[in-house]
């Protein structure tokens, strides 16, 4: 049963359903996940009796950006944070986080009292530095000290336990037959000895250059595949600024400094390694050998285990809030006591403290520098938005409007709805999607109005001209055309010639004297298994395994030549090899196999428990507009080759 639940505690669904304790909250001073707190008329996201409000939502995500923050090295936004669909992931991934615990309670997954209680008294966090034990006084201060209780962090403890326990009834259920092992062991080890000779495009003969009436009919017959879409041009207006920015001032400069200067200072980084054992003992054992001053990497060898070393690594980029907390409470060179983490229990070993420390005018006076120029390029963009928009209200046509404010115009050439060329061909750099939606809304002649693409980015579109779907001229596609024909014609030659002679094995003359009527060699081969592909050829070992002993084979071994042959003798896999690989092959289904039923029991909770989520309300939550722009930001069209 532990090796099912460590299978299965390494799987990805099992990782998604892990719950964020709140010790790790605690020693990383974020805000806390109030599951009570926030009930209210409106949730973000609903499973059941579970929900998360506006409140929660916002904290949680304030987590996540000042994380990201940090390891990007620079200023986020929330809208580069969620871009790309990762805001409809996190809210997917959490409702079915919610829909499991939900249906899980209610079907009686519960832990004791005092299993909770147990493992709450492990956590490094509520234990008294002098006397080392658990201190009940520090573990309710700490809690109240981030807005807390003790029943709320309870509950958060039940349902990591209700995660755990679950994985690990499913993993030691979920038992494979030993006979699907078996049959790909077998499979693996067993040998074939075969003949077979080859027949090759010369032996078929080639075809001559096809006349313009053969290429006609070939386009007809294809005509699918090589008729032109629909394509259109367009003229598109762009917005952007190209005046040299002005210059910023110290005071501006100064000002966002001083409004930004927490979220822009440096973090405690720390170096350190540390071991995983898979039972506390021999975590003990690690634990004592690192303090008596032995290597790390020999401590890690003489228990069979894979250090795992971390360089200047700040608190938030530890997934693992007890691991997080324990190595970052040691003194430099000092080793923790055995943790308890999500898998095993960790040792860890800090070899270096790099301190944090606020951030100065001069460590980021670039940086702000760049977002004061960003901010400004966007303002004048706008107001060039705004002064077309009033142009075209006073009654101006689309290009009187342009020329009156100086706007840019590209012209697009024509491209099919898929964004691509009319001959198939990407565009560099490619349209952004957005402006080849709106080409498509548009008639002939027709002008959109200004279309918001995010990040201070506007364009408006107009629709110059509209080619109908339609087969292109012979002339155009004469020569990929005829080499197509001659490929197609050399495979039929090709196929009716291998066709014949297998014909002649199968109706009994001997191999070696059909080969030799067509001017082959036989060629011989004797235990063949499948991994021969590369020595023989797919043709080979296909057609010596998908064929009885003593019966022909005919398969296409390359694009320009077929083998003909027999199978002469079958090997079984031998017993004593065939048995170690079959239950190899049999953990590594389970594996496979835990992890496809998980992800089902997964969604069908989270469907049974009418888990849902409200993505407006999130983007709400987080101070953006309720809709989510259509397509992210790509950047301007550029001017066609050419024009």
């Amino acid at each position: 049963m532990l090796t099912a639940f460590r299978t299965f505690a390494k799987s990805k669904w099992a990782v998604g359903l892990l719950v964020l304790l709140a010790v790790g909250l605690l020693v990383t001073g974020g805000t806390q996940m109030d599951v009570l707190g926030n009930l209210g008329p409106k949730h973000v996201v609903t499973a059941g009796d579970r929900s998360v409000g506006q409140a929660e939502f916002r904290g949680e995500m304030d987590r996540i950006l000042q994380q990201s923050q940090q390891q990007a090295g620079r200023a986020l936004t929330f809208e580069e944070l969620i871009g790309q669909g990762g805001l409809v992931q996190y809210l997917q991934q959490r409702s079915q986080q919610l829909g499991f615990l939900n249906w899980a309670w209610q079907a009686g997954i519960r832990p004791g009292k005092e299993l909770v209680l147990r493992e709450l008294r492990q956590a490094p966090a509520f234990f008294d530095s002098v006397t080392g034990k658990f201190d009940e006084n520090l573990y309710r201060q700490k809690l109240a000290e981030n807005n807390a209780t003790p029943e709320m962090f309870e509950a958060q403890m039940r349902d990591q336990y209700i995660t755990q326990h679950y994985g690990a009834a499913l993993g030691a259920g979920m038992r494979l037959p030993r006979i699907y092992g078996a049959i790909l062991a077998s499979q693996a080890l067993e040998t074939r000895d075969g003949r077979w000779f080859t027949v090759t495009q010369a032996m078929a003969g080639t075809t001559a250059a096809p006349t313009d009436a053969q290429l006609t009919a070939f386009m007809n017959q294809n005509a699918a595949e090589l008729r032109l879409p629909e394509s259109r041009t367009a003229s598109v207006v762009l917005f952007d600024s190209r005046t040299a920015p002005a210059a910023i001032t110290d005071a501006r400069i100064e000002e966002r400094f001083n409004f930004r200067r927490d979220a822009l200072s440096l973090p405690e980084k720390r170096s350190f390694v540390t071991l995983t054992a898979p039972n506390r003992a021999a975590a003990d054992r690690i634990a004592a050998a690192l303090r008596a001053g032995q290597d790390p990497a020999a401590v890690a060898s003489a228990n069979n285990i894979q250090p795992a070393n971390y360089a200047d690594t700040p608190r938030s980029a530890l997934g693992d809030p007890a691991v997080a907390a324990a190595v970052f409470g040691l003194a430099a060179n000092a080793v923790s006591a055995p943790v308890q983490a999500s898998v095993g229990f960790v040792v860890a070993k800090v070899t270096a403290i790099t301190p944090g420390r606020a951030a100065t005018l001069a460590d980021v006076r670039e940086q702000v520098i760049e977002e004061l120029r960003a901010e400004d390029a966007r303002a004048a963009v706008y107001a060039r938005v705004e002064a077309y928009e009033k142009a075209r209200q006073a009654g101006k046509t689309l290009d009187a409007a342009v020329a009156e404010i100086g706007a840019r115009v590209i012209q697009v050439p024509a491209i099919r709805q898929d964004g691509k060329l009319r001959n198939g061909q990407d565009i560099n750099p490619p349209l952004p999607p957005q402006l080849v939606q709106t080409m498509w809304t548009l008639s002939k002649g027709g002008e959109s109005e200004v279309i918001d693409m995010g990040q201070g980015q506007y364009f408006v579109v107009r629709v110059d001209e509209v080619m109908p779907a339609a087969l292109p001229p012979l002339q155009a596609i004469r020569a990929p055309l005829a080499q197509q024909w001659v490929l197609r014609e050399n495979a039929r030659l090709l196929t009716d010639r291998a066709n014949a002679l297998a014909a002649r094995v199968r109706a009994g003359e001997d191999l070696a004297a059909v080969a030799a009527s067509a001017g082959a060699t036989i060629q011989t081969g004797a235990g063949l298994n499948r991994q021969s592909v590369q020595q023989y050829g797919q043709g080979v070992v296909q057609g010596v395994f998908s064929s009885a002993r003593g019966q022909m084979f005919s398969q296409q071994n390359t694009n320009d030549s077929f083998v003909i042959g027999r199978t002469d003798r079958i090997t079984a896999a031998p017993a004593v090899l065939a048995a170690p690989m079959a239950e190899q092959f049999r953990q590594r289904m389970a594996s496979d196999n835990v992890n496809a039923v998980g992800d089902l029991a997964l969604k069908t909770a989270a469907e049974r428990s009418k888990a849902r989520y409200d993505e407006a309300l999130a983007r709400t939550a987080l101070g953006l507009p309720a809709e989510a722009p259509a397509v992210p930001a790509a950047g301007a069209p550029a001017p066609a080759q050419g024009q």
